[in-house]
Formats: structure tokens, sequence, C-alpha cells
């Protein structure tokens, strides 16, 4: 286990500052791209072809497809990821706009459920709720600002749709940077970073599972740094009686973290516009948004489409990550299309 406890040098250990003063992380589509996927979309809506069940093979993309090759690539073994800009989602209804995302993503990854519903496309946005008060509700369907923290799966994909009246900016930070950071300033808790904590489920868990699952917030496989970190869940899951009080030295360490993570020398801040795409890796990556306000109607509501995508480019996890996902296995046994009407996504958040 000492082994374990050295600095992680890798291309994701980056840090905000330096990334501020660059636009390596930025793809542009041009309209070449555009073309190719318009045509895609055509061809797919006259085969009847949609999603949750349309696959990479059923979009073909050409040149595009080569250059999602090279964006999967940053995002699970370069930096750990890529803002895309450029998509013309102004030449698209909604639904259509989202079966080009979904398009997209295909070529990144096999999309995965995000709930108990089987929902493979997600949607952020407000929906009035406080994930602060209301263990039914998530922080995506809140206007609040988020804490650092990462979702699923190998890869997190948003499409913006409509952004903030005012606020909303997407800030990420490297895991494995703050990982580097914990064991510089304070090597005496990276025993703590590497045992288990509980994580609450949120009233998703499956039948005959606990309301909550454990893992460490650091792991190596076949020397590949795994971070995972979400307090609001360590926090929530206090809930349960049985679950240990948090020590400590547990509470020492995620206040660390969550300074490191808003250092504005260490996380980087972009806005996300409509028609933006941004793919981070969840191992390597955490993200954030700031608080928002919306506009005055549903059409200027900030709005984001959602992917949790399994890579298939690694080929082993952390052993204690599989508790989590085979929750997600269980979901996906019965994907359903997507929803696009606000309120029955509101009708939809008790899982």
């Amino acid at each position: 286990m000492i082994d374990d406890y050295l600095p992680y040098q890798h291309p994701s250990a980056w840090k905000g500052g330096a990334m501020s003063g660059t636009t390596e992380w930025i793809v542009k589509l041009d309209d070449e791209d555009n073309e190719i996927l318009h045509q895609a979309v055509i061809r797919a809506r006259l085969q009847g072809l949609g999603i949750p069940h349309m696959r990479a093979p059923d979009l073909a993309l050409g040149s595009l497809g080569e250059k999602l090759k090279r964006i999967q690539s940053e995002v699970m073994i370069g930096r750990g990821f890529v803002l895309v800009e450029g998509f013309d989602i102004d030449r698209y209804a909604l639904e259509d706009a989202a079966l080009a995302y979904w398009g997209i993503g295909m070529h990144l990854g096999c999309g995965a459920a995000q709930n108990a519903q089987g929902d493979l496309l997600g949607h952020v946005t407000n929906l009035g709720v406080d994930y602060r008060s209301d263990a039914r509700a998530r922080g995506y369907q809140t206007r609040l600002n988020l804490p650092f923290h990462n979702d699923a799966m190998d890869i997190v994909g948003l499409m913006c749709v409509h952004p903030a009246r005012r606020g909303g900016l997407s800030r990420i930070v490297s895991s494995v940077t703050i990982y580097n950071e914990v064991l510089r300033l304070r090597p005496d808790l990276m025993p703590v970073a590497w045992a288990d904590f509980d994580i609450d489920r949120r009233g998703e868990a499956p039948e005959g599972k606990r309301g909550y699952y454990s893992g460490p917030l650091f792991s190596r496989i076949d020397g590949r740094l795994f971070g995972r970190y979400n307090r609001e869940y360590i926090e929530s899951a206090q809930r349960f009686s049985e679950v240990p009080r948090l020590t400590a030295a547990q509470i020492e360490l995620m206040d660390l973290i969550d300074s490191l993570c808003n250092d504005p020398e260490l996380h980087l801040s972009m806005e996300l516009k409509r028609g933006d795409l941004q793919f981070i890796c969840n191992y390597t990556t955490l993200h954030s948004r700031t608080e928002y306000e919306d506009g005055p109607d549903a059409a200027s509501r900030r709005y984001l489409l959602r992917l949790w995508l399994d890579s298939g480019v690694l080929a082993k996890l952390p052993p204690s990550y599989e508790e989590r996902y085979s929750d997600m296995r269980e979901w996906q046994r019965h994907p359903r299309p997507p929803i696009f009407e606000p309120s029955a996504v509101q009708a939809e958040l008790a899982h």
C-alpha cells in the first residue's frame, strides 16, 4: 500500500491556471463535420432509429468519426477533458439535436442509465427542488451551486441547449492534481483517502441492496490512479444509523480537498454556450457549477442534456466501483426513450 502513496505524473495532472492560458483543450467542429452529422441524422430518422437503441455503427460519421476517436483518447488516456465548439445546433429541432448529440456520444462510448427509470439521456435544468433537504433530488435538478464531485461511468458529457441568463459557469479540476497536492501537503491523511467512505444511493437502491455503498476516494489499478469524490453524498449517508460517524480525520481530509478544488490556480472555469459539448473523464476530473439565474420563461431556462458513457477503453476498474455500477446495469435492463417535457421530468423526480 505504501507504493500507492507516490505522486502520479500524468497528462491528467493539470492545473487550471496553466490551462486557462491555452486553447489546447478546445476542439472545433467545422462545416464539413456539421454536414456529415446532419446527413447522418437524416439517415437515422429515415431508418426509424433513435435514442436509446441507436449505436455507433448505425451512424457512420466518416472523418468526423476519426475526430471523435481522438477526443475519446484525450478524455480517457490524456488530459481528461475536451470542450467541443461549433456544433450547429440551430439547424435542428430539440429532438434531432439530441439525436445528433447521442450519435456523437456513441462514438465515445456506450450510453449508461442515469437513474432508476432507465433514462440514458439526462436533463440538467432547474426543477425548483433542493438537493440539500430532499433525498430524492439531485444537484443537476436545481439552480444551486454544485460542489466539486464526479459522476458514474467513464465519461460524463454535457450539451448546452440554453445557457443561464446569469451564472451557471462550469468548473472542472483535476482529481489527479488534488491527489498530488494532498500527498504534498498532508501525507498523513493518505491512509484515510485510501480507506472506505460510505456514500448515499439517494433513494435509488435496487431491491435487496443497502441505501448506501462504500469505497475509497483514491484507488490504483494497473498503475492508473482513480479518483472518486462527492462530499454531499458522503455526508447524506450519515442519515443511516448503521453508517459509522465520520471521523475527524475524514472531515479534515474533505475540508482540504474542498479547499484545493476551489483554489483558482487549480480549477478551470468555462462558460458553456448554446451548442457547446463538454466531455470529461470521471476518474481524473471533478466538476462543479456555479449558482445561476434563469430567464423569465421556460424557453430561456438553463437546459443541458447529459450522457454517461462506458468508453470500453479501460480493461479494469477498482473493485469498489462494482457495487455502484451494478446499480446502473440493473436500471439499464429497461431503457426508455428520452422525455423532453419538463413537467414530465419533474413528475419523475421521486426515484
